[in-house]
């Protein structure tokens, strides 16, 4: 049997379940090494945006429904479904920056990280995911919580238009002027997006020359004291402070206990125009009443952008096995953090983690205005199990989900990019606001009437 089918007008690679190559590329799909047994009728790799209307016809005529993947980062795996096409736009990873005007036109595979440390380069910035491997389609379309989103806000904030085919196969332009209920879905729809993103045009930002760290290391057991005193520090941090918890495992190199220890990590980056700025940003943290207990610490240490995604590389390793959840609450850090606290002293992997970003997107609700992704909480967690082998898959997705139960009764919604959409039939729906969630449903039934996208993926 041959590796591929040729298909009219796609250029790229079409292949059918029982074509040869089918199995490598299905194992491809996903970053995650942990592979729902979900496979579509097809997959189609699109070679240019020009394949993408002719895969949309193609699979209007074979009646499939269609799901889009760009990087492959959903922990839960969203695009990959049983049955229908999975059009896949990694290969899309053209991009085309105009220094003057301060905005980028870029296509859905390109690498977050590659285009951070390009723009930075010619002094220019954009707020990039944290992971140094995430494409910008899937973050983009889902809100994305990216670096100083406490002052740039979610990167869709910074979008200005896409350029998409629909579901009739038709390449359309979106912003606030045309097509305005598309582009408003686009900013936030995540994996339910009723259309392919070819393009995202984006506003930029002046690179900060200073970028510096404060962080402190203390042992699990500060966890609510360390918590009480950050968040209430935090509302002396302006803006372009970016503050969060992680609950893990000491690194090796703080310790020679076996078992390694568990630990809070205090940490606050400050992006500044100079130095002398980020030192007297994080000022309100230079005290910590429990820096004595500290396993390790740094007070405004400078940390480069690549230093960032390379630390952060570090964390989210190729080749592991990976779930994650998200929680939205009103409940405060010292309670949330005491609760996971407990749960990371039972997690089965010393590789998993929480993490608790303060404010990831800011304080100013005009930075998410007019769009379908929005805040839904004054905290926001994240606990993520990652392990290496397939025989720990079912002790380490039981301790997520009890986890998550531990602090789901304060719970408020979910954020649509990492949310486990397995877990729970209302995953999806608790993302959003009820008339953003009714909006979304309106939209969609404008622009792709016969269900030619997959909606959101469900348990």
């Amino acid at each position: 049997m041959s590796g591929h089918t040729r298909a009219p007008g796609i250029e790229g690679v079409v292949l059918w379940r029982g074509d040869a190559a089918y199995d490598r590329a299905w194992a491809g799909v996903l970053w995650n090494e942990v592979r729902p047994e979900r496979y579509p009728d097809v997959i189609v790799r699109a070679a240019s945006e020009r394949d993408v209307p002719a895969a949309v016809g193609l699979a209007r005529s074979h009646g499939l429904r269609v799901a889009v993947r760009a990087g492959g980062h959903s922990w839960c795996g969203s695009p990959l479904r049983d049955g229908g096409m999975l059009l896949d736009l990694s290969a899309l990873r053209g991009w085309d920056i105009d220094s003057a005007s301060a905005t980028a036109t870029v296509q859905p595979g390109v690498i977050g990280s590659e285009l951070a440390l390009e723009l930075g380069r010619r002094d220019l910035a954009f707020p990039a995911g944290h992971c140094p491997s995430v494409a910008l389609g899937g973050y983009l379309l889902s809100g994305g919580l990216g670096w100083n989103s406490g002052l740039w806000g979610p990167a869709c904030a910074s979008v200005r238009g896409i350029e998409a085919v629909t579901a009739d196969g038709e390449a359309v332009r979106c912003d606030a002027e045309e097509n305005p209920d598309l582009f408003w879905a686009a900013r936030g729809a995540g994996p339910g997006f009723f259309a392919v993103v070819t393009a995202f045009r984006l506003r930029l930002y002046p690179r900060p020359s200073s970028v510096m760290t404060t962080s402190y290391v203390l042992p699990l057991t500060y966890a609510e004291q360390a918590a009480r005193w950050a968040a209430e520090a935090a509302h002396r941090l302006p803006p372009n402070v970016e503050l969060s918890f992680v609950l893990g495992t000491a690194d090796p190199s703080l310790t020679a206990e076996v078992p390694r220890p568990k630990v809070v990590i205090v940490a606050a980056t400050a992006f500044a125009g100079t130095e002398q700025e980020a030192v007297l940003a994080l000022e309100p943290l230079r005290d910590c009443p429990f820096a004595g207990s500290a396993l390790a610490r740094q007070t405004a240490e400078p940390s480069p952008l690549d230093a960032l995604y390379s630390n952060a590389g570090t964390v989210f390793l190729a080749g592991h096995r990976y779930a994650a959840d998200t929680l939205w609450s009103d409940a405060d850090y010292g309670t949330l953090l005491t609760r996971l606290g407990s749960m990371m002293t039972a997690a089965p992997s010393d590789k998993s983690l929480v993490l608790a970003p303060v404010a990831p997107v800011g304080r100013d609700e005009d930075l998410t205005a007019d769009m379908a992704f929005s805040a839904l909480g004054e905290s926001y967690v994240v606990p993520y199990a990652i392990w290496d082998e397939p025989a720990g898959d079912d002790a380490n997705f039981r301790w997520l989900r009890d986890a998550m139960r531990a602090v789901e009764p304060f719970g408020t919604g979910h954020y649509i990019a990492e949310a486990d959409l397995t877990a729970d039939a209302s995953r999806a729906q608790r993302s959003y606001v009820p008339e953003d969630w009714e909006r979304l449903r309106k939209v969609r039934a404008e622009y792709d009437p016969e269900g030619v996208f997959h909606s959101y993926l469900t348990p």
